[in-house]
């Protein structure tokens, strides 16, 4: 008889791997804050290059053209769906997209990188008072007790450990933008557990062209009073970043991380951002990581892993 030459079972392929890695709502998170980290520089350094405005609608007009070939598919399969629940669609993509996205570049056209680090790190905290008040969503004490951890980490990074950096701090009308912007955002998260069960590319896609196109005619405005886009080498860099990293992959991890775990527990990892600042700028600015670094971050991330905690 012929002998049986069949080979064992091969392991398991990457892919299967990865998309195990991509089913991690905590790696989601953390993921939506690495792509985030860059940002504040990015718009910083695009005041007086690009209009907010019309910044806010290009990156996700050109966001949802990418997307198109890739999600084309499950928006037909989804459509019902869409069109059942197009209110919470809708608002969700006004305020995620284009409200949040356009505060956040005309502020940080108004503000140094310093203060927008500030304001931002009161996000978790207000997406917890936000939720506990439209949902009766609580935390644990040891859950708050992370927020409060890893909001001092983030002071101490971004004082650079001396707490006199807080006495030149000065209130302007972007430090109220960047605030504002924080309670829109908080709002969003927040609300993300109304929206209908679609496949996470469909409703990026529909907030993508909502927000794109509702901040159209306000780039036609800007324009025609003068502001324009400065075909500049950053220019251009600053289009491809904000649209592909803070975009498009920073709103499909947050969104995913958000739906699996709350938006109370998630919140805590938009922390994560300064550690991300402080690693990149040493792996590529060649920056040496000091005694501040080491402690804001130690506190960061005890915080956010007493936050996570069930």
């Amino acid at each position: 008889m012929p002998q049986d030459t069949a080979e064992p079972a091969a392991a398991a392929p990457p892919a299967s791997l990865i998309r195990r890695l991509l089913a991690n709502p905590w790696l989601m998170l953390a993921l939506a804050g690495l792509f985030w980290s860059g940002n504040h520089i990015a718009g910083r350094a695009a005041a007086g290059h690009v209009p907010p405005l019309g910044l806010g609608s290009l990156r996700w007009l050109l966001g949802a053209a990418i997307m198109w070939p890739f999600v084309a598919h499950h928006v037909r399969a989804d459509w019902p769906k869409l069109r059942a629940g197009w209110r919470p669609v809708l608002a969700l993509s006004l305020i995620g997209g284009a409200v949040f996205s356009s505060i956040q570049y005309l502020a940080l056209q108004r503000t140094s990188a310093l203060n927008a680090s500030i304001f931002n790190s009161f996000a978790p905290a207000i997406i917890v008072a936000i939720g506990a008040l439209a949902f009766r969503e609580r935390l644990r004490a040891l859950n708050l007790f992370g927020v409060a951890v890893s909001f001092c980490g983030v002071m101490i990074i971004v004082s650079r450990g001396d707490l006199e950096t807080f006495r030149s701090f000065t209130f302007n009308f972007g430090d109220l933008l960047l605030l504002l912007n924080m309670i829109v955002w908080a709002i969003y998260s927040v609300f993300l557990r109304l929206r209908p069960s679609v496949h996470p590319l469909t409703f990026t896609f529909c907030l993508a062209l909502i927000a794109g196109v509702t901040l159209a005619p306000f780039w036609a405005f800007e324009h025609a009073q003068g502001f324009a886009f400065q075909p500049t080498a950053l220019t251009f860099a600053v289009i491809a970043y904000v649209t592909i990293f803070p975009g498009l992959l920073a709103y499909i991890c947050w969104n995913r991380g958000v739906e699996a775990v709350g938006a109370a527990r998630g919140g805590v990892f938009l922390h994560l951002i300064p550690v991300y600042g402080a690693i990149l700028a040493t792996l590529l600015l060649g920056e040496i990581l000091t005694g501040f670094h080491i402690a804001g971050c130690a506190l960061i991330l005890a915080g956010v892993w007493f936050a996570s905690r069930k």
